[in-house]
């Protein structure tokens, strides 16, 4: 399997670089040079798999000549170990075609544990098969910085900083990274939003000279290895509801649109998906874009469900690149003006097919608390905002057919949003009990401006330490 640039200058590479590379060096992201497809027949013999099976059967491919299916095994399996759900990734029927798929199993209790479980192992894997050491550079709306730490932290050959903006992640969510005391991890609170952080990582990445240095890595969604994952438990729903022979479509609460990207991946791979609803916060940028072609940035607004608070959604590159022909020009050019000037309008045609796949639908907080409120009373599901907000959309669609079903994704546990729980349902969520005592933890974490020079001194102070 060799993976191309969404701008088409980058060097062609295998799975192991791509792993390592996170942002391609032309400022785009990584792609399969063609989609790995499965037939019906196939898709049929993944029913009754376990979901680690079934994770090396859909991957495999995208890891061809760089793992040997052995090594994939062992690395899924030690991934998905301490899961805390015995169906990893389980459903719950909210109505007759209806269903939430729970991705908040893993160890930090939200969906990116799914893929960075994986990752950090993948990391770790090629890294010693190397010799070599990288620094990953993140930033967090929220949940993937403690997902990536909790895959990271204490591995021999990586150190990992992570930013996010300071004061608009929930106190679970950064407890749960700054309380990590492990030495090759830091946390910085960044004067910004999410997309001010997203930027300064792009910054690092584009300065060629100082991620050589570094030997920098990015465990975003930007890097392809976190897509690739999440890809599975579409399969894993889809199979498990009677696809092929049945239609699935997907409701996904969306940021940075890495989630749903894998899902509309499973729909390339050969999953018989129809509709992929986007649910999104006040910060509407992807439902305003379905709704009339043109992507424009505005500013950021602190909602309940801050891990969508993004006006910038990275992975959007990816889809774009495929609606338009993969003609890498064409998309450096679009994210250009989008870069300068906040608005990206694609060309009529292109969005045009992208809207007989995708919808998008919003809902301020207000609606929000509304559908925690409405969906505990009628179904007894306590869901966090983000999970609601999936739902939510699923229900505003329309598109809860007959001969089809629809899965909705809870993207995080409940009491990694307590407060807004408490105030929608009256019931305030308890921590499980690996995390019982996270209030009395202590927290390591630094302040920073938003200013991609203090970061570099700072991330290459930090790395230094252990290249000394």
């Amino acid at each position: 399997m060799k993976y191309v640039s969404t701008r088409g200058k980058a060097p062609v590479l295998g799975f192991d670089d791509v792993l390592l590379a996170g942002l391609a060096r032309d400022g785009g992201l990584y792609v399969p040079q063609s989609w790995p497809s499965f037939s019906e027949p196939e898709i049929r013999t993944m029913r009754g798999l376990s979901y680690p099976e079934l994770a090396v059967r859909v991957m495999r491919p995208f890891v061809e000549g760089c793992l040997t299916e052995d090594e994939l095994t062992a690395l899924v399996a030690d991934a998905y170990a301490g899961f805390t759900h015995p169906a990893v990734a389980p459903l719950k029927q909210l109505g007759r075609n209806l269903w939430v798929m729970e991705l908040f199993h893993g160890p930090t209790l939200a969906f990116k544990d799914y893929a960075l479980q994986l990752v950090g192992r993948l990391f770790d894997h090629v890294l010693t098969k190397r010799g070599q050491r990288v620094t990953i550079v993140g930033a967090t709306s929220g949940d993937t910085g403690s997902a990536a730490i909790e895959s990271c932290r204490d591995r021999d050959r990586v150190d990992i900083v992570i930013l996010h903006p300071k004061g608009r992640v929930s106190e679970v969510q950064r407890r749960q990274m700054t309380t990590v005391q492990s030495s090759n991890v830091r946390n910085l609170a960044v004067d910004g939003t999410f997309d001010d952080c997203q930027d300064l990582v792009k910054e690092l990445f584009a300065d060629a000279a100082f991620r050589d240095e570094l030997n920098l890595s990015a465990v975003n969604s930007i890097n392809w290895a976190r897509v690739m994952a999440q890809v599975v438990y579409y399969f894993h729903a889809a199979v498990s509801l009677g696809a092929p022979d049945v239609t699935v479509d997907f409701a996904v609460p969306t940021g940075n649109f890495g989630n749903v990207f894998a899902g509309f991946a499973a729909k390339m791979m050969g999953l018989p998906i129809d509709r992929l609803i986007v649910g999104s916060n006040t910060n509407d940028i992807l439902t305003r874009f379905f709704e009339g072609g043109v992507m424009k940035t505005e500013g950021v607004v602190p909602t309940l469900s801050p891990s969508m608070d993004i006006q910038v959604s990275s992975n959007f590159e990816r889809l774009v690149f495929h609606y338009l022909g993969h003609d890498g020009e064409a998309v450096e050019r679009l994210m250009g003006e989008f870069r300068r000037g906040g608005t990206l309008a694609m060309p009529q045609g292109a969005w045009s097919v992208m809207r007989e796949l995708f919808e998008g639908h919003r809902f301020d907080d207000a609606a929000t608390l509304a559908a925690m409120r409405s969906l505990a009373s009628a179904t007894g599901e306590v869901l966090d905002p983000h999970s609601a907000i999936g739902v939510a959309a699923a229900l505003k669609s329309g598109h809860i057919r007959h001969d089809a079903q629809l899965v909705a994704l809870a993207t995080a546990h409940p009491a990694k949003f307590p407060d807004a729980v408490e105030q929608a349902t009256g019931i305030r969520p308890g921590l499980p009990p690996h995390m019982a005592d996270l209030f009395q933890r202590p927290e390591r974490l630094e302040a920073i401006g938003n200013d991609a020079a203090a970061l570099k001194a700072y991330v290459r102070g930090f790395a230094g330490r252990a290249r000394a």
